[in-house]
């Protein structure tokens, strides 16, 4: 195993962290693991590190208590590789780095909550169609923990910026961030609506990075009948490469669609969203056509 230099400064914590994960293919095999990788030859297949190289900085995660190697194969015996409460700590650093890739590398640099159509960032996001959901838990907004998608034919789990019940809630200058304003609205259109798609067979989950807290006193104040999920760990985030933006100091996700099939397979993917009333309307027809295709 190739001998790794420390980092001189022992009282910085970004050059000791850096002296663990400051790797290319270290941040993404904790990447791949967050969304659902977890044996030695699907690493190596998803990035085409060679066997020498991939060996090296799983043992490298494992004794930095990152990663955890368990077995679940006896003969001959294999190994999977899970993150930890440590490795899970650093989900929200790998969205900081997507996020300002979205806006730096690919983007423009503004700080918005939405994007193109024909941007690189929605290519990656309508990538997710076909893909699996991975098994996670998310605390609902009484801070029970729910898997996002539920045991109907169908999902709708739509993701939004932010709600709040009392308007003074909101980050400074939310209205002026593109994509920020209509949260409220959406929620309460899948409200309205909630029967034509229970019919079809779908659950309706919403999804964002609030505290469950805030999620509960904006469902109280809206009358919600249907589950709001926090992901203030990141958890879903990180593990669909979901768009985030920055507000207040917070990741907060950018407002999209996905509905998943009973398997955990994504049907459809709605992004970006434009027409907040148009994208309820998409996707009750995308569940309506999933059920009879």
């Amino acid at each position: 195993m190739a001998q790794r230099t420390p980092l001189g400064d022992a009282d910085c914590s970004i050059a000791q962290a850096l002296d663990v994960v400051g790797d290319w293919w270290t941040l993404l095999i904790v990447r791949d693991a967050a969304r659902g990788v977890h044996r030695f030859e699907e690493f190596q297949r998803e990035l085409g590190v060679s066997r020498k190289v991939l060996t090296e900085r799983l043992k490298l995660l494992v004794e930095a208590g990152v990663l955890t190697r368990e077995p679940y194969q006896e003969r001959p015996v294999r190994h999977e590789y899970r993150l930890t409460p440590r490795g899970r700590g650093l989900l929200p650093v790998l969205v900081a780095l997507q996020d300002w890739g979205d806006t730096w590398v690919l983007g423009e640099g503004d700080m918005t909550a939405t994007t193109g159509e024909s941007s690189r960032e929605a290519v990656r996001v309508h990538a997710l169609r076909g893909t699996a959901v991975p098994e996670l838990l998310l605390p609902d907004r009484f801070g029970e923990l729910r898997d996002p998608v539920a045991d109907t034919p169908f999902t709708v789990l739509y993701g939004f910026p932010g709600a709040y019940a009392r308007a003074g809630s909101y980050p400074p200058g939310w209205a002026g961030i593109p994509g920020a304003k209509g949260c409220t609205f959406e929620s309460c259109t899948y409200r309205d609506q909630l029967a034509q798609f229970t019919e079809a067979g779908a659950t309706v989950h919403g999804v964002s990075t609030q505290r469950p807290d805030e999620q509960e006193e904006f469902a109280q104040s809206e009358g919600l009948r249907f589950p709001l999920l926090s992901d203030a760990e990141l958890t879903l985030t990180a593990a669909l490469r979901l768009p985030t933006f920055r507000a207040a100091g917070v990741s907060r996700l950018k407002r999209l669609t996905l509905v998943v099939d009973r398997d955990r397979t994504v049907r459809e993917v709605i992004y970006p969203i434009t027409d907040i009333e148009g994208s309820v309307r998409t996707a009750l027809t995308a569940v309506r056509a999933a059920a009879t295709a």
